[in-house]
């Protein structure tokens, strides 16, 4: 039987629905795994997803790594939940690296309710932070076209 999926140029990857076929992509050490668990983040369920995505953010090479991350996100949005351990791993790796789009996927669609104390503190920080920027902005835009209005009366 020959595989519909190329682990050596990661072909089709994302299609995968089969753990186990990760599971032994992983015990050959093979490459592209987090392409893979994104794959399996689309088709599977999130109690069989989530120890492959924790696996594949342990990947030496950091695309791949990148990649578990991007799985992470994925599986919120399309379960609007996480696992308590893909919870402690986005928040081990922090909001402003690799984990900053998962972490941001997380707080758009997971309920706040549902969410850990650490995700609910970034919600909040995150809309504050949203909130002040978008007076800024309006502030300057505001203050821009007073200036604009006094240039043209003094001309």
């Amino acid at each position: 039987m020959t595989s519909e999926y190329d682990w050596q140029s990661g072909e089709g990857l994302t299609r995968i629905d089969d753990p186990a076929e990760v599971d032994a992509a992983f015990a050959r050490g093979a490459d592209h795994l987090g392409t893979a668990v994104i794959g399996l983040a689309f088709h599977c369920p999130l109690a069989e997803v989530s120890p492959r995505i924790l696996r594949a953010m342990r990947l030496p090479d950091p695309a791949q790594r990148g990649f578990a991350f991007t799985a992470a996100g994925t599986a919120a949005r399309l379960n609007g939940a996480l696992t308590p351990e893909l919870y402690a791993a986005l928040r081990a790796e922090g909001h402003g690296g690799v984990a900053q789009n998962a972490i941001d996927d997380v707080l758009t669609f997971v309920p706040f309710r549902s969410l850990p104390r650490w995700f609910k503190w970034r919600w909040l920080v995150a809309t504050v932070r949203d909130k002040l920027e978008g007076w800024w902005l309006r502030s300057a835009d505001v203050l821009g076209d007073a200036r604009d209005a006094v240039r043209r009366r003094r001309s």
